[in-house]
């Protein structure tokens, strides 16, 4: 049985790889065959650098976050509404006993 060679690419080549498979219109899979690795080895630059990258150009991921935390902010002003209604609802109830 013969050894797999095992290439080892720059932290540049990776990142700018993983910014070219996000920004591309084609499937991840061609962009690896036209760069010449491994559609698994793109996939987990894209991993582990899409993020990053997302972060520093604005893309759709940051406000993809943004609309996180505002909807983890109104679900706890609603719950606290609620708790409030609730707390009124059985005061009054109370009250007319």
């Amino acid at each position: 049985m013969s050894k797999r060679e095992v290439k080892s690419y720059t932290l540049e080549f990776k990142q700018s790889s993983a910014k070219l498979a996000l920004a591309a219109d084609q499937p991840i899979s061609q962009t690896a065959r036209e760069l010449g690795v491994h559609i698994t080895t793109l996939h987990g630059w894209v991993g582990k650098y899409g993020g990053v990258l997302a972060s520093k150009t604005g893309k759709p991921e940051d406000a993809a976050y943004e609309e996180l935390k505002r909807l983890r902010k109104e679900n706890i002003r609603l719950k606290q509404e609620r708790d409030i209604l609730k707390k009124a609802a059985a005061y009054f109830a109370s009250e007319t006993k």
